[in-house]
């Protein structure tokens, strides 16, 4: 498929979820690429992709080995968000039908916050209302210039609720009222600006190379450090630098300098050799 990363790529051993909606790749080192596999409706949501995006990042959740996850669209486009038969269907369906539909996607979200590994997506084409919504809860992304973004919902007189926690979290409270409010499209540029993605890149062969960077660097890294960063961003966010938090980040660190994985890393660094988790 053109849109995959250059490298060798390898069925992953221990995921079950790929489907014919969802592709998953992956190195033997543990880079792995999800694949939204609706190309000729733009990556759009529906109720069956939603689900095996879940059960893809569930999976990946308990899957050993796992170091980085990439997540992009097939055919060139990251996601138009939902999709247009979808829609017709919700029209019809009754406050708790949608609330249901609503909580699916939300699972779906979350599954992809909390996955232990980096999470990265690689933005072509365009990320519309809940594929916006991917690119925030991702812990970081690359688009590439022409990518088009839009939080869409108000112009069809609704809100991007589902999608709202990441998106501010990603951008701040004031300019996400702005984007929520005006259904303003935007371009990659003015995404970095705010902070929607990390870093903005030529074209297609430009995004591949940056996947490549990432998952160097990432790979270079200790994964349970890794993970123990995110929880400690997750942990420390928001909160007043008080006797308790000073407690929280000494017992951290402290415990990552016992541990096996900290042990290794620095005495790799000392002996002047390569940590046992560096192919």
């Amino acid at each position: 498929m053109a849109n995959e990363i250059a490298h060798p790529l390898v069925e992953f051993p221990d995921v079950s979820a790929t489907t014919e909606l969802v592709h998953i790749k992956a190195t033997p080192a543990g880079a792995v690429t999800v694949i939204m596999n609706r190309p000729a409706r733009k990556n759009a949501f529906n109720a069956d992709l939603i689900s095996a995006l879940e059960e893809a990042f569930r999976t990946l959740q308990g899957a050993e080995g796992v170091r980085v996850v990439f997540l992009r669209g097939a055919g060139g486009a990251f996601s138009a968000g939902a999709d247009l038969d979808w829609m017709r269907e919700a029209v019809d369906r009754t406050e708790a039908d949608n609330r249901d539909d609503a909580m699916q996607l939300a699972r779906m979200l979350k599954a992809l916050h909390d996955l232990p590994a980096l999470t990265v997506a690689l933005v072509e084409g365009g990320a519309f209302g809940g594929g916006g919504g991917l690119v925030a809860a991702c812990d970081l992304a690359i688009a590439a210039q022409g990518t088009s973004f839009s939080f869409s919902e108000a112009r069809l007189g609704l809100i991007a609720a589902t999608i709202s926690p990441y998106v501010i979290q990603a951008v701040g409270p004031r300019t996400a009222r702005a984007l929520f409010a005006t259904a303003r499209t935007f371009d990659a540029a003015y995404a970095a600006r705010i902070g929607l993605v990390s870093e903005v890149v030529a074209d297609a062969a430009a995004l591949e190379a940056a996947a490549h960077q990432i998952a160097s660097d990432i790979l270079a890294c200790g994964p349970v450090a890794v993970a123990e960063s995110k929880r400690l961003v997750d942990d420390v966010y928001g909160r007043v630098i008080d006797h308790s938090l000073l407690e929280l980040t000494a017992h951290r660190i402290a415990a990552t300098r016992v541990s096996e994985e900290g042990q290794e890393g620095v005495r790799a660094f000392l002996e002047r050799r390569r940590p046992a988790w560096v192919a």
